[in-house]
């Protein structure tokens, strides 16, 4: 869960916030209980790559491409 901190403590405690985002602790900063910014440190990405985050949780079929041809092609009144 990351840390939620309000304006005026982040701006009361900014030298040690920095220090823990730093270390790879990232932050939220909030005014009036509302999440304004995430302070993240340089070298971590800000886009959670997506890419393969399924890999290994299921198989796509050889046929996949050819899958329900014989259905759309007799919606489309064509015959083979």
């Amino acid at each position: 869960m990351t840390l939620t901190v309000n304006i005026h403590d982040a701006k009361t405690h900014l030298s040690r916030l920095v220090e823990r985002a730093a270390n790879g602790e990232a932050f939220v900063i909030a005014k009036a209980g509302k999440p304004m910014v995430k302070v993240v440190p340089l070298d971590q990405p800000s886009q959670v790559r997506r890419l393969g985050f399924m890999r290994g949780q299921f198989t796509v079929p050889d046929d996949f491409d050819r899958m329900g041809e014989a259905e759309i092609a007799a919606l489309f009144g064509e015959t083979e």
